[in-house]
């Protein structure tokens, strides 16, 4: 009967650990560059004193979706798309350089290039400075220009843009980083589409079928945990009547 237990309490674990990872998915269908978490899960045994013979499910993070979002045009000069395995470079609030794919950008009241959330975007020798009351422009190389009035254009900075290996990890915050947390270093070859914006690649039809099947699968879990006590209450009552 212990089985039946293990067997459900295990399954109804991972319905919620895989239920919270859609709902984050979800929620995050229009933020900029997000990539899908992914999850899948393994059978781990029960290791005891005696015979292992029972087993629990453990989650088993695979990473994330690496295919592109929807490209969307919105001819803002702050924004940028990058293509392919492109990243660039930001600070993040604990001081360390991690990488996203979300392009929105603004300049703060400093005259420094951050981010919309605030975070300082990196550019091959740090942060980027833009003069007060200029026109920035950005190349596909991630070269930064800025014109003031009838000034020439003058070339204040370059985006630092990477390439994604294969060992990017999510971070706790939503950026991204190499698993060993070394900074990558720039590359010249690194493209961005400028006055365009990529989105999340999460199909939200995808994901409320595979939220509605783990509910699913969460109640069924249950219900053979019902089972196993109505079971255990019959084998108990046979043992105290006989």
């Amino acid at each position: 009967m212990d089985r039946m237990i293990y067997l459900s309490m295990s399954g109804a674990q991972a319905a919620l650990s895989r239920q919270d990872v859609l709902a984050n998915n979800l929620a995050n269908v229009n933020s900029n560059g997000f990539r899908a978490e992914l999850q899948a899960f393994r059978s781990v045994p029960v290791r005891g004193d005696g015979s292992t013979v029972r087993a629990f499910s453990l989650e088993t993070t695979t990473g994330h979706d690496l295919s592109a979002g929807p490209l969307e045009t919105t001819g803002r000069n702050l924004d940028v798309a990058m293509k392919g395995k492109t990243w660039m470079a930001v600070q993040a609030l604990d001081g360390t350089e991690a990488y996203t794919r979300a392009g929105s950008m603004d300049v703060n009241a400093e005259g420094l290039l951050v981010m919309r959330n605030g975070l300082q975007v990196l550019g091959d020798g740090g942060p980027i400075s833009v003069p007060p009351n200029s026109t920035v422009d950005i190349g596909n190389d991630g070269t930064i220009t800025a014109k003031s009035g009838n000034q020439r254009p003058v070339n204040i900075g370059k985006l630092k843009l990477v390439t994604e290996d294969g060992r990017f990890t999510r971070r706790t915050d939503g950026l991204f980083a190499p698993a060993d947390g070394e900074p990558l270093p720039a590359d010249p070859n690194g493209r961005v589409q400028a006055g365009a914006l990529e989105g999340s690649n999460v199909s939200p039809v995808e994901t409320m079928v595979g939220m509605i099947a783990a509910a699913r699968q969460f109640e069924q879990q249950m219900k053979l945990l019902q089972i196993a006590q109505t079971h255990g209450q019959a084998a108990s009552k046979l043992l105290s009547d006989s």
